[in-house]
């Protein structure tokens, strides 16, 4: 049985309960995460691994039709809203289904029915590769993405990775220090961590995460990018100089 990777978004946490409750009946579905923060959806969606989304259409940060138009066509998505006026814009960026609050269970899974069958039918319509015994090659790792989207004051801001020089962390927002420019966005360091890929960037202390290719020296324990000081914490030392001595920066 192919079994699909969902997530649900959405700002209000009793439609997410409802989503997840409708979810854990269906045996071909698989709840990977439930958020009400729009960005970090997109960021998943983004990378990939999903193939169904329920998407609110009326959200602060992001609006489900500014998430559709961003995200393309990475995944399916089931529209989820109180509002019928946005269903004929939703079809026109080819959203599987539209489906209105208060969600019934019967019309939850006759949708993530159709889009279960749909994918049955790609899956079977793709050529069967031959199997060509070889000795395997290795590959080169690649990073999932090479930006990320971040949210500032007025917009949402994508930004090259290979830009970023370092970030550093303040009491209520973070900034991201580029090769032009200094953004700033509300989006605390743990979570920014864990978005950036660990083979380009590493946390020295608890208010920097810095690029390892953009180091320009290290004296004791500071470091030098782009003219900037940044001090290395005793919490991160030993896994910094651990990850430079394994590294040819």
């Amino acid at each position: 049985m192919i079994k699909l990777k969902c997530i649900a978004v959405d700002d209000e946490p009793l439609a997410l309960d409802i989503i997840e409750d409708y979810v854990s009946k269906v045996p071909f579905l698989e709840l990977v995460k439930r958020t009400e923060n729009a960005i970090e959806a997109l960021q998943l969606v983004q990378a990939g691994d999903i193939d169904l989304v329920f998407l609110d259409i009326q959200m602060p940060e992001l609006t489900g039709i500014q998430f559709l138009k961003i995200a393309g066509g990475k995944a399916s998505f089931i529209l989820t809203t109180a509002y019928s006026q946005y269903a004929l814009e939703s079809y026109d960026l080819n959203v599987s289904d539209y489906l209105l609050k208060p969600i019934a269970f019967d019309r939850f899974y006759k949708a993530v029915e159709k889009v279960h069958n749909l994918i049955k039918v790609q899956d079977s319509a793709r050529p069967v590769q031959p199997v060509i015994k070889e000795t395997p090659k290795p590959q080169p790792v690649q990073p999932v993405q090479d930006f990320i989207f971040v949210k500032t004051e007025h917009k949402i801001q994508k930004i090259e990775l290979d830009d970023i020089l370092y970030i550093e962390g303040l009491k209520d927002y973070i900034s991201i220090f580029t090769k032009n420019e200094r953004i700033i966005t509300l989006q605390n360091m743990k979570k920014m961590e864990e978005t950036l890929p660990s083979s380009q960037f590493i946390r020295v202390h608890k208010s920097y995460i810095i690029s390892l290719d953009k180091i320009e020296s290290i004296e004791r324990s500071r470091i030098t990018i782009c003219g900037k000081m940044i001090p290395v914490g005793d919490t991160y030392r030993d896994e910094f100089f651990r990850r430079i001595e394994g590294n040819n920066i």
